[in-house]
């Protein structure tokens, strides 16, 4: 048997051991069998979620969806802060599509959904989020979660965001707040050395609060709502594995 074929029956193996499992937690859950934490994107509950980070985090990961605490949160705003889900029609760009979402915005009724990335293959469409290939206006809805602190000219990506918002539509801009101010080094290229500074290979800056009034010079009017804005009850939060997170929800400022 070669090994390619050896491969694909083990995949199918392990797939559908996963199918088994999944269907015996929601079999459990109907059954009132209670679960100390649950994933509200793929609707699974679990005994406990994986460590996740340069320094881990306990029970950050879904074991399911592989979604983090801030798509967790994200996906619980969307629902119950935002217009996303109310039917009427839309157009979304989504930036650096994150595994947990994966076909779950493209199958939202009357959604014209575009993810993008820089990178070719990753996404609908490779683009510059310096340089967007968008008319003004183009879209009511965008998404970028944990993108510009990869970015060495934010304050330009900001603008073309800004630019590409229809004047009645929202944004949901993330970033980690891991600063008490933000900085930047763009002379630093080494990736151990930017993973030393900015806590990351790939990172330019570390954000600090101090991220909105970036967003703002950028034309952008931002709300941010803290965890208990977002999910019903402390005990919800916990159980979701999103406590003291927050979301950075921007308009235009007129």
């Amino acid at each position: 048997m070669g090994l390619g074929i050896k491969s694909r029956l083990k995949r199918t193996y392990l797939k559908g051991r996963e199918v088994q499992k999944i269907a015996f937690l929601r079999l459990a859950a109907a059954a009132g069998v209670e679960f100390p934490f649950y994933c509200p994107i793929c609707r699974l509950p679990a005994k406990a979620f994986l460590p996740k980070g340069l320094i881990p985090r306990p029970n950050a990961q879904c074991p399911y969806c592989r979604s983090l605490e801030r798509h967790r949160l994200d996906w619980l705003f969307f629902h119950g802060k935002t217009n996303l889900f109310d039917g009427t029609p839309k157009t979304m760009l989504h930036f650096a599509p994150e595994a947990a979402f994966k076909g779950k915005f493209s199958r939202i009724p009357n959604l014209t959904y575009v993810s993008a990335d820089l990178l070719e293959g990753r996404a609908d469409t490779a683009l510059d989020i310096t340089k967007l290939p968008f008319h003004d206006e183009a879209f009511t809805v965008i998404y970028c979660s944990h993108v510009l602190e990869h970015v060495p000219d934010d304050r330009g990506a900001m603008r073309e965001l800004h630019r590409v918002l229809q004047a009645t539509g929202w944004a949901v801009l993330q970033v980690p707040i891991t600063a008490e101010h933000t900085f930047e080094d763009l002379s630093i290229t080494d990736p151990k050395e930017r993973e030393r500074v900015f806590g990351q290979h790939d990172h330019v800056r570390r954000y600090g609060p101090d991220y909105v009034d970036r967003l703002k010079q950028a034309g952008f009017k931002v709300i941010i709502f803290e965890t208990e804005d977002v999910v019903e009850s402390e005990s919800a939060a916990t159980r979701y594995a999103i406590t003291g997170r927050r979301v950075f929800y921007c308009q235009k400022d007129y």
